[in-house]
């Protein structure tokens, strides 16, 4: 089958794209559709690419070379490299043991705020460990540094284990997983590498609605539906309220899997639907007990986004809506009152949303790509108060970013917007700011 697929497939790549210049648009999507469906025939575990045509050519070129890998020396195991899928996709295989490569992404930043030094970092350093113990049973990893230093006690980086997780593949529709586990939630906490989004920084919303990167133990199902419907539902550690404030929402109620408590485990539940080439849509929802660390009270956390992506020609759209509940917010501010000597101030309900609506420049045929993007955010971290506390217009913001990548590869993004915030506070107004980036991943 490996020598089949070595040939065939590429070749009618090759003349899929090497004559996409004298073909319509509709006519090479159609032979990439096609394509992407024998694939997913001889491969069930492989999933089409929800991008751009540029973006879809890539995955089946790099399927391909996985699939037309030489054979190993007789004394290794016969198998080719089948890297892990994030989702959690059934893979058929022969019951054998197999490493998988190693991935990686990395970025850097250069940001300057009006009126303000600018300021040079190495935000990230990420890479991505795997393993195949067999066709039904695997692991994926990833660690991150961040700010290229970590010093004890001190702000000064981070080393996080974002994700270390088994996978065990039953059928297409049902399979396990468990361990450190990206919370199913938005676009951007489970696909954040750098060339995946416009934008030097992930999305505000993204941020401080949604808790990104938002991680914690657990363990759950996941499965593909068929017909374009794909699900994963966990039991994971919950928020800590404590941790909550009035300027950065649940950002600090994160527990990272850091003994996390599991006595009453949150339950999360994503679905998302790509069955039509251009369109991809997905909800996901969040409720979970977040006082573990208080005595009085026990506020509860409900969280819900719904998030789509759409492409039309050389258009590309993409929004989110993001919507957080907390159970008992008076309660939770007079308790941590008590506690820490000041009012958190915390909101019972959250609100974030954002659109952006994107250009290709150059045609998709072109092996470079440059896009040009502008994107509205609107987050509410005070958009409701419990009886007796009153919200502060700093904290109800918007921003609108003017931007452009530029990508010679798809898997490097050389990144620049302008960011123009806004806030209902006439007194304490962030400044604007420019920001530069370079990201890439393997």
């Amino acid at each position: 089958m490996i020598r089949h697929l070595r040939f065939t497939p590429i070749c009618l790549l090759c003349v899929s794209v090497g004559f996409g210049a004298q073909m319509s648009k509709s006519s090479l999507e159609e032979r990439i559709a096609a394509l992407e469906a024998k694939l997913r025939a001889l491969d069930p575990s492989f999933q089409p690419d929800a991008g751009g045509l540029e973006e879809r050519v890539r995955a089946l070129e790099l399927k391909f070379e996985q699939l037309a890998a030489p054979p190993v020396a007789a004394s290794q195991p016969a198998t080719p490299l089948r890297p892990v899928s994030i989702q959690g996709d059934f893979a058929a295989a022969a019951e054998t043991e197999t490493r998988l490569p190693v991935a990686g992404y990395m970025e850097a930043h250069f940001n300057k705020l009006r009126g303000k030094p600018g300021e040079l970092d190495f935000h990230r350093f990420v890479l991505l460990f795997g393993h195949s113990f067999s066709s039904r049973i695997k692991f994926w990893s990833e660690l991150e540094l961040e700010h290229a230093l970590v010093e004890g006690g001190e702000e000064k980086g981070e080393l996080a284990l974002e994700q270390a997780y088994l996978d065990f593949l039953f059928k297409p529709y049902l399979n396990f997983r468990a361990g450190m586990l990206l919370a199913p939630v938005g676009l951007i906490n489970e696909r954040h590498e750098p060339p995946s989004f416009n934008g030097v920084e992930r999305p505000l919303v993204e941020t401080f609605i949604i808790p990104s990167t938002w991680r914690d133990i657990g363990a759950g199902i996941t499965g593909d539906l068929g017909r374009g419907f794909r699900y994963r539902s966990y039991l994971m550690g919950g928020l800590d309220a404590t941790g909550f404030s009035a300027e950065e929402g649940l950002r600090g109620g994160r527990q990272s899997g850091f003994r996390s408590s599991f006595r009453n485990p949150a339950k999360v539940f994503r679905i998302e639907y790509s069955g039509l080439q251009r369109l991809a849509l997905g909800a996901s929802i969040y409720t979970g007990s977040a006082g573990f660390n208080l005595r009085t009270v026990h506020p509860r956390v409900d969280l819900f986004s719904f998030d789509g992506r759409f492409s039309r020609g050389p258009f590309d759209f993409r929004g989110l809506l993001a919507h957080v509940w907390i159970r008992r917010a008076g309660e939770l501010n007079d308790a941590l009152r008590r506690q820490v000597g000041f009012n958190p101030n915390i909101a019972r309900r959250m609100i974030g949303y954002y659109f952006e609506p994107a250009f290709h420049v150059l045609p998709r045929r072109v092996r470079n790509d440059l896009i040009l993007f502008t994107r509205y955010e609107k987050y509410d971290t005070q958009h409701r108060m419990p009886d007796g506390f009153l919200p502060l217009p700093q904290f109800n913001r918007s921003a609108w970013f003017l931007g452009a990548t530029f990508k010679p590869v798809p898997d490097v993004a050389l990144k620049f917007d302008y960011v123009f915030h806004r806030s209902a506070s006439r007194v304490i107004r962030q400044p604007d700011g420019i920001n530069l980036g370079v990201g890439w991943w393997f």
